[in-house]
């Protein structure tokens, strides 16, 4: 075995986990690679041709980067578990009328714990991915913080990570930038990974619609949640839905509904079949609970309230809040309003670049005095 130990790293054929595999292997590391199948398209009965990190193409694509670099390549099947888990709570999830992050919930639920189960038959020491993020100790804590890359930082989708886990966890590109990752492949000959694009749809919805999704997992959803109301901020029927779960907090687009001024979702009633719509400052709340928390800098942070920056969603710039924790639940309170926090989605908590810990939002909502 190499003095620096044997790592899994986990390939999804694209050009950040290929690169991930190729700098640990030049800088000492006996790299394994391995490449997850998670789900078949064939059986989404979606129309659109595979492609993304499940495809034949893709696990093509990282065992060539293997063979080419003389190390080992593995196909792990996690698509009954992956599909147990993340595919039926992505569906409960909408027919509760939440908003779920399915990549959120693979990355800690599954992902994770299938390749560090594999890393341990293989005896590697250390499993790595190609996130953009950092992963330090201190003060006998591991902390994950931002990649340098911040239009490319990945920490957001990484707050649900166990200390355990995490104690064997290497980030490669956490202090590289997407460019100076494109120069390193053209450097190295892997002029394909360049070109590639990249995906960013949820595996299981390759053509990026939910609702079809929905409907073919769901049969008889749309006669059951059919014909339901439409209603303003102060109750006033403005129209029909064609059922709850099919709509996101903070949506716009595809309403159907002309009141002559932007409308949004405010607010799914699931109870009532009724979908809440407002104004963009209708849109707005100044707190939210959220729960099923994972701390990472802190094992909790005490009574004492504390500001940070608080994320509600993967590509949310931040908004400066103050927490205050209560046992299993975070109560987050905003200076100004934030708009589109939607139930179901991620919370995570930071303290400048370290991520303090995240969890799931339960609810949000409008206080006047904090």
């Amino acid at each position: 075995m190499s003095k620096k130990g044997r790592v899994l790293v986990a390939m999804s054929g694209g050009i950040d986990s290929s690169l991930a595999a190729v700098l640990l292997h030049e800088q000492g590391y006996e790299v394994i690679g391995m490449t997850m199948k998670t789900w078949d398209y064939a059986s989404s009965g979606a129309s659109k041709k595979e492609t993304g990190c499940c495809s034949l193409d893709s696990i093509n694509d990282a065992r060539n980067i293997a063979v080419s670099l003389g190390f080992p390549h593995y196909i792990l099947d996690i698509r009954e578990e992956f599909g147990d888990y993340v595919i039926n709570h992505f569906t409960s999830e909408y027919l509760d009328g939440r908003t779920p992050n399915p990549c959120v919930l693979c990355n800690t639920h599954i992902k994770w714990d299938a390749l560090l189960r594999r890393a341990d038959q293989l005896d590697c020491e250390f499993m790595a991915t190609g996130h953009y993020a950092n992963v330090r100790l201190e003060n006998d804590r591991y902390i994950i913080s931002k990649g340098k890359d911040h239009l490319k930082d990945q920490s957001y989708a990484l707050w649900g990570i166990s200390q355990k886990s995490l104690s064997r966890t290497r980030y490669p590109l956490g202090n590289l930038t997407k460019k100076e990752i494109r120069k390193m492949a053209l450097k190295r000959g892997f002029h394909e990974l360049v070109s590639k694009p990249e995906s960013y749809e949820i595996c299981f919805v390759p053509d990026n619609d939910y609702r079809g999704f929905l409907k073919r997992r769901v049969p008889g959803l749309e006669r059951q949640v059919q014909g339901g109301e439409f209603v303003l901020e102060d109750g006033s029927v403005v129209g029909s839905h064609e059922g709850y779960p099919f709509y996101t907090v903070g949506q716009r687009k595809g309403l159907g509904v002309a009141l002559g001024y932007p409308v949004y979702v405010t607010e799914i009633q699931k109870d009532k079949n009724r979908i809440v719509l407002g104004t963009f400052d209708e849109l707005a709340r100044n707190g939210m609970y959220v729960h099923q928390l994972n701390m990472l800098k802190y094992t909790e942070l005490g009574p004492e309230r504390m500001e940070a920056v608080t994320k509600v969603r993967y590509n949310d710039s931040g908004t400066v809040c103050v927490l205050e924790q209560a046992g299993e639940v975070m109560k987050v309170y905003f200076g100004a309003g934030v708009h589109a926090i939607a139930p179901g989605q991620a919370a995570v908590f930071y303290e400048e670049e370290d991520v303090i810990g995240g969890g799931w939002i339960a609810s949000s909502f409008n206080q006047k005095n904090n």
